[in-house]
């Protein structure tokens, strides 16, 4: 299916590894002139030969100098996809009373300010070429006791921001969304030092063990984790032409878990 996302420019961040790796993939078959933003260029990105740029978005100044590096690049910015983020803070089974003020103001900093600065930075641009917003969160905020509170309080205020600003820059023609999605194969699972990691030793079983009973005790239909291209191509068909008329929504990608309507 065409996109029709050819000769678009779009800035995507956290898009080292994992799902922002992918949706750099994707938008560059469909393509985007993709300009990217990460604390590290791995192999990976560097394969794709998207524009690279280096900075840590939790830090207050780093998202506009970004915004600002990814214009003189390519003077016109349509889509800004806002994947950067975390979940891994706090040991697993850790509590309310586990979290001190520094975790809540880091794990807010990289899952609801950057996004914040980000999109304020990009607006100007945004708002000329009455492009597209996709803000990546997770079906933690719909469901806060799957995750470490303060990750899933911050991606609850991503999804609450997500609408509002659809809202206020709808009618002017930039449309915002989100995409949350469930439990995916990423290093946040996966990696040798990671919550994936420290959750199957606190369980006493293996990293491996742990990957395969997930899903069906998590209620995912598909009996498997998340791809992150699945993630991907859903990002890129919500920033298309095709999805004009979606605004200010939530897709959640997530298996089945969720069992409300």
């Amino acid at each position: 299916m065409d996109l029709q996302l050819s000769g678009k420019t779009a800035l995507v961040t956290g898009a080292s590894k994992g799902m922002g790796l992918e949706v750099v993939r994707v938008l560059e078959e469909e393509g985007v002139t993709v300009v990217t933003a990460s604390r590290t260029v791995t192999p990976e990105l560097a394969a794709t030969g998207a524009v690279t740029l280096i900075g840590d978005l939790s830090q207050p100044d780093v998202p506009a100098r970004i915004v600002a590096e990814a214009l003189g690049v390519a003077d016109t910015l349509d889509i800004l996809v806002n994947n950067v983020g975390g979940g891994d803070a706090g040991a697993p089974g850790a509590g309310f009373l586990d979290f001190a003020d520094r975790v809540w103001s880091s794990t807010f900093d990289l899952n609801l300010f950057a996004a914040v600065r980000t999109t304020r930075a990009a607006l100007p641009a945004l708002l000329a070429s009455r492009g597209a917003v996709v803000n990546v969160s997770s079906d933690s905020a719909r469901r806060p006791q799957t995750a470490p509170l303060p990750y899933g309080a911050a991606k609850a205020a991503l999804n609450a921001v997500t609408k509002g600003l659809s809202e206020e820059f709808g009618l002017q023609g930039v449309r915002f969304n989100t995409v949350s999605p469930s439990s995916t194969r990423t290093d946040l699972w996966e990696g040798k030092q990671s919550f994936g990691s420290d959750l199957a030793q606190a369980m006493d079983i293996t990293q491996e063990e742990l990957i395969a009973a997930l899903p069906s005790q998590m209620g995912m239909l598909t009996g498997r984790f998340i791809e992150p291209r699945e993630i991907a191509t859903t990002v890129a068909y919500l920033v298309s032409p095709l999805a004009a008329s979606v605004h200010g929504a939530n897709w959640v990608v997530d298996a089945g878990v969720s069992k409300t309507i």
